[in-house]
C-alpha cells in the first residue's frame, strides 16, 4: 500500500460516527420531530448505511437523552415538557454564558472574522425566512464560540442540551417564522472586540433566554 493511500485511510471517518453525526443533526434540526415515531429500518435506508451502525447511533442518542426507545424497532424524539424545559434552560443559562466567557479569553482576530461570517448568514436566513438556514447557522456561531473555550465537560453538556431543546425550537419556528427568531450575535461580537468577556457572556445569556421565551410560550398553548 501506498504511503498516499495509508494517510487517505487514516483520515477516513468511521461509518458509525458519519452515521452518529448525521442522525444527530436530523433531531438537532428538527427533521424528525417531537413525538414522531421512526422505525430503525426507515432510518436505516434514509441514512443509506447498515443496520449496526444505526443501532449504535440510536443507542449513543438514546443516553444523551435525544431519543427515546419504543416498542416494535421503532423510536421517536421526545417531546419537551414544562419541567423539562426548565432544566434544560437553567442548565443552558448558567453553562453557555460560562463558556463564552472562557472562550472570550481565547479569541482571535480569526475566530471574530469567522463568527462574523457565520452571523452574516444567521441574518440572511433571517432575512428570507429560512428556518433551518438559521437553525444551522445559529448552531455553528453557538458552537465556533464555545469550541474556543477547548474541549471539556461544559462543551460536551452544552452539546447533549442542544439536542434536547432543537427539535423544539424547530417546531416554533416553523410555526411563527425565522424572523421572530432571537440573535443577539452582533452585541457578542462587539463585547468579543473591545474584550468584554461579561458582556459576550451577557450577550450569550439574552440570546438563549429569548429562545427559551418562545418555547416556553408555545408549550403553554399547547403547541408541542
Amino acid at each position: 500500500m501506498s504511503a498516499g493511500r495509508m494517510t487517505e485511510d487514516a483520515r477516513k471517518i468511521p461509518t458509525h460516527e458519519v452515521t452518529y453525526a448525521r442522525l444527530r443533526d436530523m433531531i438537532l434540526f428538527g427533521v424528525l420531530e417531537p413525538g414522531q415515531p421512526v422505525t430503525i429500518q426507515g432510518l436505516t435506508a434514509g441514512l443509506v448505511t447498515g443496520m449496526t451502525p444505526v443501532r449504535e447511533a440510536i443507542r449513543r442518542l438514546a443516553a444523551e437523552g435525544a431519543l427515546l426507545p419504543q416498542g416494535n424497532r421503532r423510536v421517536t424524539v421526545p417531546r419537551l415538557t414544562a419541567s423539562d424545559l426548565a432544566q434544560v434552560a437553567f442548565a443552558r443559562l448558567t453553562i453557555e454564558p460560562r463558556l463564552a466567557e472562557l472562550a472570550a479569553a481565547a479569541v482571535s482576530p480569526a475566530l471574530i472574522e469567522r463568527l462574523t461570517a457565520i452571523d452574516a448568514r444567521v441574518d440572511a436566513a433571517i432575512r428570507a425566512d429560512d428556518v433551518s438556514a438559521y437553525l444551522q447557522n445559529n448552531h455553528a456561531f453557538h458552537f465556533a464560540l464555545y469550541e474556543a473555550a477547548g474541549p471539556g465537560v461544559l462543551l460536551d453538556m452544552a452539546r447533549s442540551l442542544w439536542l434536547r431543546f432543537g427539535p423544539s425550537l424547530r417546531v416554533v419556528s416553523s410555526k411563527s417564522g425565522a424572523t421572530s427568531l432571537p440573535d443577539s450575535h452582533k452585541e457578542a461580537l462587539a463585547a468579543m472586540r473591545s474584550g468584554d468577556a461579561a458582556g459576550v457572556a451577557a450577550a450569550i445569556h439574552r440570546d438563549i433566554g429569548q429562545g427559551v421565551d418562545q418555547v416556553r410560550a408555545a408549550l403553554q398553548r399547547g403547541e408541542i
